[in-house]
């Protein structure tokens, strides 16, 4: 099964693209590699002779990561693709992320596939496919089923689907419709994906052993510097699905006094906004 493998990226997340380009050669070198970079100026240095790469610059008000991802889908199946696997620049292939990928498409080609993902520690560095297996260790919000094992997602698991790691056939993406290219920078992009889905009778279902490693990188809880992106793609999220997404960092912001409700709505309290110290 031609399978390609589908990244965005951008320059601050150049050491981990560096990574995972070394990953995938060990595990697989029989795919289509397809890079999108976001950033103004595609960065120089970057292409390569094995890879297919685009360049999708910021829209009015951030990166455009959903419209990366569906002009990389295009240009795979125009490459003959038969199997879409889209991995986070910050993620890492495991050895058997690929074969459960294709076996579970090939069982269910009408579905959306989700493996598992390991967040890594700032210390956890790999630097090679063997190291990852020591380092496994699945987020606990998600089914993680055993290689080999996948199962049909319920309905409410559908808000669970992380588009760090997944895979569809390409007539079931062209089903989904892609990302909504209206959302800018972070946030709400994955879910609208899911909820998709789930509006055009497309089953999601967790395949084990498609493991996938988060490669470290400085975070906060809830995320401070996406306070604006999160407001805007939520809204956006509101008008499409008539609810908000991401209720649990919204309602974190609101604790510190940054956010409050306004009628249906959130809206950022004058002069607040920063994380407290």
């Amino acid at each position: 099964m031609r399978t390609a493998v589908i990244t965005v990226a951008s320059s601050a997340r150049r050491e981990h693209f560096e990574r995972q380009r070394r990953v995938l050669a060990e595990v697989a070198a029989d795919i289509v590699r397809v890079e999108a970079w976001l950033d103004e100026t595609a960065p120089a240095g970057i292409q390569d002779a094995e890879s297919l790469t685009l360049h999708v610059p910021p829209g009015p008000v951030g990166l455009r990561v959903g419209e990366g991802r569906n002009r990389a889908a295009e240009a795979a199946v125009a490459a003959g693709a038969k199997l879409l696997v889209f991995l986070d620049v910050d993620c890492l292939p495991g050895p058997d992320l690929l074969p459960a990928y294709r076996s579970a498409a090939a069982a269910y080609p009408d579905a959306l596939l989700a493996g598992p993902v390991t967040y890594l520690a700032s210390v956890q560095r790999p630097e090679s496919a063997a190291d990852l297996p020591f380092l496994t260790r699945p987020h606990r919000a998600r089914p993680a089923l055993p290689l080999g094992v996948n199962r049909r997602a319920t309905a409410a698991e559908y808000d669970l689907f992380w588009s760090l790691s997944f895979a569809v056939a390409p007539p079931t993406w062209e089903r989904i419709g892609g990302f909504a290219p209206v959302y800018e920078g972070y946030g709400a992009e994955d879910t609208d994906l899911a909820w998709s889905a789930r509006a055009r009778g497309v089953e999601m279902r967790w395949v084990g052993g498609a493991d996938a490693y988060h490669q470290w990188h400085p975070v906060s809880s809830p995320p401070w510097q996406h306070l604006d992106d999160i407001l805007r793609n939520g809204a956006m999220f509101h008008e499409r699905w008539g609810v908000w997404p991401m209720s649990g960092w919204l309602e974190a912001f609101a604790a510190a006094g940054a956010i409050e409700r306004r009628g249906g709505g959130w809206a950022r309290v004058h002069g607040r906004g920063r994380q407290p110290r």
